[in-house]
């Protein structure tokens, strides 16, 4: 029984409270639940934590926020006994007490799910211990890639680099480059000295984090956050992104917590939270911020509009009624409650910028609508013009833009919000024979659920009976409904359309599709494409800069009048509501203000992220995910695509179609022999002959001594005798003599067949041929990439005249055949000297070094989830075509990017210099600067409606 101190603050509606609950119950720990639908516990959590997000978990002097985040330090901490153990070959949790088998190696116990697991572990335990051990390795001491830090283990990293007595990995080939080219640029960044040491960089407390920050007004609140942030010890990143006012951190545990993170962003300003687990409750808070939005822009316009039509009469016809006193004492007081009421988030926001010497768009909206009221107050005892109500249609109209942006951009993470929301709230699970209605959050791992027809399927699963047609449209953007059996996966939150089916449950929470889609796409929207350096470099000074202009203005228009009327008349036909006559002071504040209210750096801040944020939405509905905003900048420009053969170009699935057999040797025989072998391997042509074999329902020999030559075949011994399974190339190299068999072999290769052969105790005893099946959509996908004017090339490990086959019936001009896996990123690398970018689509683990080396890499999402880890963007629907839906997307999405910053930019630099002239009005300028901001993000929001199939699809469509 653990004796410490413990309390938990939850919520009714928080699922990880339930869950931490569960836990420690489970654990036999006492604690104190203090749930903040109380009041006064809810204000306790505030004030101690300053945060409201549930559950915050407290034992002693130490605070874990969120429960499923930090279950391993619980457990560690609690010393809480496993109760389960994990199968090492497919890594699911097994009960010792109800194990299907159990094995013992080397001293210890391993058990198994199921009798096939404890089979493949038996005939070598070292592959997968081997693979275990690393994965343990990774989560119990997480390694980060200095330049992009993201998570690398040694034995599967991309490269490493030796540096002042320390040792480097990098997941790809660039990035080890990039940190051999200048290391301190990435070890000692910008921080806190006592944060430079490398030591720190490969810590196993480094942590990543999101912060939801509020209150953010412009690009220069992103820059002051970021620095607020990369200041506080440990910070290792830090990025912000204006669009979803989100900030993603990165930091060492053991120098920072979150609640420093938290007071860093509430030190310079703005409002920061954890992001709760109950999305309906951060929805409810979105759209409190919202309401309140638009209270204070009604507000603002319910004194605004009198003062509009009080001051129509005096700008048409110059009379100011009941006379000018009262006419200007009117403005003063219908003005005060627009700036000093309405406007006081604004004006506080102001204030505070200016106390941490940083200047925002607030800053300029405040200086702004300030000068032009107090105008008004020494006009009643002046002869200055009075300009108080143009404060108040200022700040009305400022007000307006802020509420119509932040609905806006609400709009433009509605894609992703609403994937998440197809998401099952319930399940129907069997308990002791028993059908139970559940709760998502409490399906656990193996559970088996009952799935009728027109139900979702509750969450990723194994079908263990029934057969069906399952809607898997969330997934792959297809409606053709897709045929399941036992033994076949299901997605979560799929549709089962027929039969009654029964689901074992192999993925829970934030392990299923549907939030691996929802991390991928925030991993997008949290990076940030290349040109958008540049925006960021120009709001940096932006601010300042126009302060200055400003000044300069109103000092032009006080020292020399003359000139600045005589640029203005020239030009006052043109523009009726200018008064060519105003001078001395009142021209000069008007001109200035006009300038403070028309340069604003929001529209800049805006035009990358939400162009990244709406299309990848975009692209997470189709079913292509983007890990990484650079990959949008670079895939527009690819000129070469390289494609893999077997699995990406074919459906991966061959058979076997020819045997030929030597002297002596039956079939039979023959793939008895290979069929046992391959049992070990998991390669695609294994299985065509594993698949063989069980068709003729031949009795395979458990492989011994199996070894797997990557490139060249593998060799183990059956029955005692050394068997030898691979291409005609290896096989040649063992010195075997092939001269009688090379006609047989080359017409088989030119048939598109992939040949192996087998070889038993030194001595050939015949050839398999195996063909496998080009994906439906291959050929006219090829043929639409060479209409785009991209060349297409196929990169395989098969021999040259089977990959010429291929490509022939594809149309591809170019085939490098008989790669090694170590080979292929060398490939690629000549190919990028020779043709530019390159992209490559591939789906196995041979395939990852390419993927990564490649200027983008697509993963085909039915691949291995290394493959996928090492793309930049996965293609779900894994068929040809979404390599155009990529490109076609990428394409959209930087035109989009590159219109927001034209007319951001373009708008700057011919407002201001009609602004310091006089030709702006104030009032006018302040609404070109709110529409400019409206206008990037409706302007982005438009991807949403954009084609991204390739034209034979939308073609067949449009015929069917």
């Amino acid at each position: 029984m653990f004796s410490e101190k413990v309390i938990i603050y939850t919520a009714n509606t928080c699922a990880d409270c339930q869950a931490a609950k569960k836990f420690l119950t489970d654990n036999r720990v006492d604690f104190t639940e203090k749930p903040v639908e109380n009041e006064v516990f809810k204000q306790e959590l505030i004030e101690k934590y300053q945060r409201l997000a549930t559950p915050t978990i407290v034992i002693n002097d130490q605070v874990f926020l969120g429960f499923s985040e930090n279950r391993a330090s619980l457990k560690k901490l609690l010393r809480t006994p496993e109760t389960r153990t994990v199968d090492p070959v497919c890594h699911m949790e097994v009960d010792p007490k109800t194990a299907a088998g159990e094995y013992s190696f080397k001293g210890d116990t391993y058990y198994f799910c199921n009798v096939k697991c404890r089979e493949k572990f038996k005939s070598n335990p070292e592959k997968y211990l081997k693979k275990e051990n690393t994965e343990k390795f990774a989560s119990s001491q997480e390694i980060f890639d200095p330049v992009c830090l993201m998570v690398v283990s040694p034995d599967t990293a991309a490269g490493q680099y030796d540096y002042q007595g320390l040792t480097y990995y990098f997941c790809n080939p660039k990035c080890r480059e990039k940190f051999k080219a200048n290391p301190e640029k990435y070890l000692n960044p910008k921080q806190e000295k006592e944060f430079s040491s490398p030591t720190k960089i490969i810590s196993d407390k480094i942590t990543r984090i999101t912060l939801n920050v509020y209150e953010m007004s412009c690009a220069s609140c992103v820059q002051t956050v970021e620095k607020a942030l990369l200041k506080t010890p440990g910070v290792l990143e830090a990025k912000v992104n204006f669009a979803n006012e989100k900030a993603y951190v990165s930091y060492a545990a053991d120098y920072t917590t979150p609640e420093k993170l938290i007071d860093a962003v509430i030190g310079v300003g703005y409002h920061a939270a954890l992001p709760g687990q109950d999305s309906e409750a951060e929805d409810e808070e979105e759209a409190k911020f919202i309401s309140a939005s638009k209270k204070r822009m009604f507000y603002a316009w319910l004194f605004t509009v009198p003062i509009i039509l009080w001051m129509l009469p005096e700008m048409i016809w110059g009379v100011a009624w009941p006379n000018h006193q009262a006419f200007n004492i009117g403005m003063v007081v219908l003005a005060f409650p627009v700036i000093f009421i309405s406007g006081w988030a604004t004006l506080k926001g102001a204030v505070k910028a200016v106390s941490l010497g940083t200047a925002n768009m607030e800053v300029l909206t405040a200086l702004g609508t300030l000068t032009a009221f107090f105008t008004g107050l020494f006009s009643i005892f002046t002869r200055i013009a009075n300009f108080s109500g143009v404060a108040a249609m200022i700040m009305a109209i400022y007000l307006t833009g802020r509420y119509l942006e932040n609905q806006a951009r609400g709009k433009t993470s509605q894609a992703i919000r609403k994937l998440m929301e197809l998401g099952s709230k319930t399940a129907h699970v069997l308990v002791d024979g028993v059908e139970k209605e559940v709760p998502i959050e409490a399906v656990k791992i193996h559970d088996v659920m009952v799935v009728r027809p027109g139900e979702k399927i509750p969450t990723d699963g194994l079908i263990l009976e029934g057969e069906s047609s399952i809607n898997e449209s969330m997934v792959t953007g297809e409606s053709q409904l897709v045929k399941k059996k036992p033994g076949d996966q299901v997605v979560g939150a799929t549709i089962n359309q027929q039969g009654l089916l029964k689901v074992e449950a192999t993925k829970i929470g934030p392990d299923t599709f549907l939030s691996q889609v929802a991390k991928l796409v925030e991993e997008c929207q949290s990076s940030k494409v290349p040109i958008q350096d540049l925006a960021d470099r120009v709001v940096a000074y932006f601010v300042p800069v126009i302060l200055v202009i400003a000044l300069a203005t109103f000092f032009a228009w006080i020292w020399a009048p003359q000139v600045m009327q005589e640029l203005l008349a020239g030009v006052a036909s043109l523009a009726p509501w200018i008064t060519p006559n105003l001078q001395g002071i009142s021209a000069a504040v008007l001109a200035s203000v006009a300038v403070l209210v028309i340069a604003c750096p929001c529209a800049l801040g805006l035009a990358t992220p939400t162009a990244l944020m709406v299309g990848s939405g975009k692209g997470a509905s189709a079913g292509v995910l983007i890990r990484r905003g650079e990959a949008i900048e670079i895939l527009k420009d690819i000129t070469t695509v390289v494609f893999d053969k077997t699995g990406t170009l074919t459906i991966g699935k061959p058979v076997v179609t020819d045997l030929k057999l030597v002297s002596g040797v039956t079939a039979f025989e023959l793939l008895t022999w290979a069929a046992s072998l391959e049992q070990g391997s998991e390669h695609p042509l294994g299985s065509a002959v594993k698949d063989e074999a069980l068709r003729h329902n031949l009795t395979l020999v458990q492989p011994q001594g199996f070894e797997a030559l990557p490139g060249k075949g593998i060799k183990g011994k059956i029955n005692y005798e050394s068997v030898f399974v691979g291409s005609i190339s290896a096989v040649k190299e063992l010195g075997l003599n092939l001269a009688e068999w090379q006609v047989s072999v080359a017409e088989l290769e030119s048939a598109a067949k992939t040949v192996i052969a087998v070889v038993k105790n030194g001595r050939l005893a015949g050839f398999l041929a195996i063909a496998d099946r080009l994906k439906d959509d291959s050929v006219p996908a090829i043929a639409e990439l060479k209409k785009m004017g991209i060349n297409s090339v196929m990169l395989t490990g098969d021999n040259i005249r089977t990959a010429e086959a291929i490509a022939g019936q594809l149309g591809i001009d170019q085939v490098v055949a008989e790669v090694l896996p170590d080979q292929k990123l060398n490939e690629i690398k000549k190919l990028q000297d020779k043709r530019g970018r390159v992209a490559m689509v591939g789906d196995g683990i041979n395939d990852a070094p390419a993927l990564s080396q490649a200027d983008v890499g697509l993963a085909i999402g039915s691949g291995t989830d290394i493959a996928i880890e090492a793309a930049d963007i996965t293609l779900v629907r894994g068929n040809i075509g979404s390599v155009i839906s990529a490109i076609k997307l990428s394409r959209a999405i930087f035109g989009k990017i590159r219109q927001n910053l034209f007319w951001a930019f373009f708008y700057n630099v011919v407002a201001i210099p009609l602004a310091i002239i006089g030709l702006l009005h104030p009032v006018i300028a302040e609404a070109a600067m709110a529409f400019s901001s409206i206008n990037v993000v409706t302007n982005s929001l438009r991807l949403r409606w954009i084609n991204i199939l390739p034209r034979y699809e939308v073609t067949g469509k449009k015929r069917s």
